[in-house]
């Protein structure tokens, strides 16, 4: 995305449909974002081309077949061990290297992620699947900024360009905060990111605010979110807050040149960090 393009951040869900939400081709230059809500037997092929994809099983149940040119077939069979992405339970998800070819099919209702970066062809890492045992669970902040982390894909684990992680932030606590930003290339103090948030509400009724802003406000984008939108964070601080009532439930999905989370703090709120 352009440094200059100020589009609107906010990508609408659409709850009703098979395909949940995603985000548009050529939004961003690195970050590829879709999920998808499947009924019993529904199938879902996935072909990764030159990216490579991790697949994310939100919740429900599921059986993927992959397959791969120098790779070979894999099949993981009734995998997933939540039935909402609100249990205090992590995640089933399946990493797939550039020119893999997969097939999801649900047994019941599965609600999946499909997240996309570009990948090495040259160095493909094989298909896998990564159980909830393998993912760190922590939290952060305190008070009324206290959030609950899954590493889903940490920059510990396998992968050439994607970091995937979800965040549980409670009944009217922040979460992203205080802000940062991680939109400059400029290791090791800061790493160059682009940044999707694919936003759950519960109850599904709530709404939630997150705000995109950089330090000379050429980008401030306020936005009232609601259950299945995506944002969308090509640079800048992106702070979330939650309404009293509801509980907050986001996928981050990055990716950039390196694969690396060195962000920087706003200056202006830093001072929090001290309470």
């Amino acid at each position: 995305m352009a440094k200059n393009d100020t589009p609107d951040l906010l990508v609408k869900g659409s709850p009703d449909q098979r395909t949940l939400v995603r985000v548009p081709e050529g939004v961003f230059g690195y970050v590829g974002f879709a999920a998808y809500r499947l009924t019993d037997g529904d199938e879902l092929p996935v072909e990764s081309g030159d990216k490579e994809v991790c697949l994310v099983l939100l919740a429900g149940h599921a059986t993927v077949t992959a397959s791969h040119p120098r790779r070979g077939p894999f099949a993981w069979e009734n995998i997933g061990d939540r039935q909402s992405v609100f249990e205090d339970k992590s995640p089933y998800a399946i990493y797939l290297p550039p020119h893999s070819e997969a097939r999801v099919r649900a047994h019941g209702s599965a609600e999946i992620a499909v997240c996309e970066a570009p990948g090495n062809p040259d160095e493909t890492l094989p298909p896998r699947l990564i159980e909830p045992a393998t993912m760190r669970r922590s939290s952060r902040g305190k008070d009324a900024n206290t959030r609950y982390v899954c590493d889903i894909l940490p920059d510990s684990a396998e992968a050439h360009a994607l970091l995937i992680t979800e965040v549980i932030t409670p009944s009217g606590h922040t979460s992203s905060y205080p802000p940062h930003r991680h939109d400059t290339d400029d290791l090791p103090a800061q790493s160059f990111l682009e940044e999707s948030y694919y936003h759950r509400l519960n109850p599904e009724q709530g709404f939630a605010f997150q705000r995109v802003y950089t330090d000379d406000r050429s980008l401030d984008q306020a936005m009232t979110v609601e259950n299945h939108d995506v944002v969308l964070v090509p640079r800048g601080y992106h702070p979330v807050c939650v309404p009293y009532g509801y509980t907050s439930y986001y996928l981050n999905v990055m990716a950039g040149p390196t694969r690396a989370w060195k962000f920087h703090n706003d200056p202006a709120h830093e001072w929090l960090l001290k309470l």
